[in-house]
């Protein structure tokens, strides 16, 4: 795509960011994304719950607080049966309310595979937007969410996901990224991405180049799902973590003890994902400190360095 030049624009498309930034003015800017994406639970309220979670994380990303949506809907009208559109449209009805946001409407168009998600509007102040391109070296990682949804999805797909994973990773992803969001304003976090379909390495590629700095990850301290490495040992691997691994090739690196499953897991494409904040190393302490008190399973995982722009080192 051309490269937009407007002096308003405040996060185009060059950094490869959760959403756009717009400014409207002084004290006001938009915040803009969009994001749909086929069925990835059976239950059909659950589905349009996981796919609003997942649109209105990058409004959290970047620190916005969601207005408005409107429904992308791709549905087999003619054959389909309708009550279960209704439950998927309800289901993301639903969780736009519990983010205080308001569907105005939407389109549909016929098509026999399913797909739902949301275009959505939020604001925030244009000197308090967070990005991908702000970590500073001595920064230090954390990430709201475990990881492993993709694995989990997959291995329900092939009924074999336990029922304890299935169910923490439907509840994890049918979480909203709001309480996550308010504790690193308060922190006065800079530097945010949210874990979505490249992966926790792949969005952390992101920001490390965005931001001109390296990454380090401690792979021992990554939050994950309950029975992931189980699974992904079984080879229940989603094609989008064998598509991430290739892409990320010469931009990570492994040390030696760190085991080929949990690698795999952090390629893992995610749906709804946490958030990976690079906080101040001040503050990182009182952060993980709010969110686990706001009941966000919050986890030190790494650090920002200055060698190697645009690289991450995984060690064990």
């Amino acid at each position: 795509m051309p490269l937009v030049s407007n002096e308003n624009v405040i996060v185009g498309i060059e950094t490869s960011d959760d959403a756009g930034v717009y400014r409207l003015n002084e004290s006001t800017a938009l915040i803009q994304t969009v994001d749909f994406f086929t069925p990835i639970v059976d239950d059909p309220y659950l589905f349009g719950s996981i796919a609003a979670a997942n649109a209105l994380s990058d409004i959290y990303a970047m620190g916005g607080k969601p207005l408005v949506a409107m429904n992308i809907v791709c549905y087999p009208t003619k054959d389909g049966d309708l009550e279960t559109l209704r439950q998927i449209l309800h289901g993301g009805a639903a969780k736009v309310a519990e983010a205080g946001a308001v569907i105005l409407g939407g389109h549909s168009v016929e098509d026999r595979e399913p797909k739902y998600g949301l275009a959505v509007t939020g604001i925030v102040a244009p000197d308090q937007v967070i990005t991908n391109r702000a970590a500073r070296p001595g920064d230090v990682l954390i990430l709201t969410k475990p990881l492993g949804t993709g694995i989990i999805a997959t291995a329900s797909k092939a009924d074999l996901a336990p029922p304890e994973s299935f169910e923490t990773a439907v509840r994890t992803m049918a979480t909203l990224n709001a309480a996550a969001s308010l504790a690193m304003r308060r922190a006065g976090v800079q530097a945010c991405t949210d874990i979505t379909g490249f992966g926790l390495l792949g969005h952390a590629y992101e920001m490390a180049a965005a931001s001109g700095v390296s990454l380090v990850i401690f792979a021992s301290a990554i939050p994950l799902l309950p029975g992931v490495l189980d699974l992904a040992a079984q080879g229940l691997i989603p094609a989008g973590a064998h598509a991430n691994r290739n892409y990320l090739c010469d931009k990570v690196s492994f040390d030696q003890d760190v085991p080929l499953v949990l690698q795999d897991v952090m390629f893992d494409p995610q749906t709804s994902g946490g958030l990976l904040i690079a906080a101040p190393k001040d503050r990182a302490a009182s952060l993980l400190e709010d969110l686990h008190a706001a009941g966000v399973a919050g986890a030190q995982i790494g650090e920002v360095t200055a060698a190697d722009p645009g690289t991450i080192r995984v060690v064990r």
